[in-house]
């Protein structure tokens, strides 16, 4: 186990090199600008879901607390306001009984496109595509249950990582009365140390099930792990970033939404950086992509140059 590890990180520099020019010729920007046009419409009905999901066991005021405040350390207070506006009043849109049907649908619908966008950016990494002799209305339905899955996934991962916070949070604040105050920095680093493996499973639950391909779990685990790392490392870039250069206040009173879209399209470029990395690493050992059974192999045309005959006859 330690010897393939150290392998893997000697393996780093090199697969991360392919990974790059293979990611920039994907266009991941334009990818990315996609899956964060498709955010903003469905980021309300997401967090109404999580936050009910979570909230069963920590309350929809303590969940959503804890949200805007992740949020609001990255991306600042402003744009954690404009979340919570949007979370009040997809809450108020469900005042009436018949409102309140009509919005679950909608939910559903709303927090799900997301998910397509990143299926279809992922398919693109994975090189392969819905079957287009398949059932179209099937697929779309797959899609949409597929979608809610990963959603009540994430719900029960932010759980996890709540009940976790908050048990290492009381354990240091009763430790503190007993053992020098170097144990609070331990606990901390425990608790990233948590933050980033639940994160990892997070990726790695996207990479594996979101794709219409087959791919071995040995192939997730070390892009994963790569994204959660980068993404981690993001957080606080992006945090300095928004706060020193605030880019989103030329836009006035649309400032707060613009951040959102940039704080979006920044983590699916390491996002896709990350799937990027997992393709190269099982192409580089032998691990097997497959289109599931719905889909097929986006096959690459390569086209021969044949030199022109001449016109002239020899002599």
């Amino acid at each position: 186990m330690i010897k393939n590890f150290i392998n893997f990180v000697k393996e780093v520099p090199s697969t991360a090199k392919k990974t790059f020019k293979e990611w920039i010729a994907e266009d991941p920007f334009d990818k990315a600008a996609v899956v964060a046009y498709y955010s903003i419409f469905s980021l309300p009905a997401l967090l109404i879901i999580l936050i009910a999901i979570a909230g069963t066991f920590f309350g929809k005021d303590a969940v959503q607390g804890q949200i805007v405040q992740q949020i609001s350390s990255v991306i600042g207070k402003e744009s954690a306001e404009a979340v919570q506006g949007m979370i009040a009043n997809a809450y108020k849109a469900q005042a009436s009984v018949l409102a309140t049907i009509i919005g679950i649908g909608t939910l559903l619908i709303g927090a799900t496109g997301v998910f397509i966008a990143l299926q279809t950016g992922l398919n693109s990494i994975w090189d392969v595509k819905p079957n287009p002799q398949g059932s179209s209305i099937k697929r779309l339905i797959k899609v949409r249950a597929l979608s809610f899955g990963l959603i009540l996934a994430i719900g029960f991962l932010l759980m996890v990582s709540l009940v976790v916070s908050t048990l290492l949070t009381a354990f240091s604040d009763w430790i503190m009365t007993l053992l020098p105050d170097f144990m609070i920095i331990l606990f901390q680093i425990i608790n990233n140390i948590i933050s980033f493996l639940i994160t990892t499973l997070l990726f790695g639950i996207l990479f594996k099930y979101l794709p219409d391909a087959k791919i071995e779990w040995r192939s997730v685990w070390p892009g994963a792990a790569i994204t959660s790392l980068l993404f981690t490392l993001a957080k606080f870039a992006l945090s300095f970033y928004f706060g020193k250069a605030a880019p989103g206040s030329t836009y006035g009173s649309a400032g707060a939404i613009i951040l959102l879209l940039l704080w979006v399209s920044y983590s699916c470029l390491i996002l896709f950086f990350g799937a990027q990395f997992t393709q190269v690493y099982a192409a580089e050992h032998g691990h097997s992509i497959e289109p599931s059974p719905d889909a097929i192999q986006i096959e690459e045309v390569v086209k021969e140059v044949k030199p022109k005959k001449s016109s002239k006859k020899a002599a």
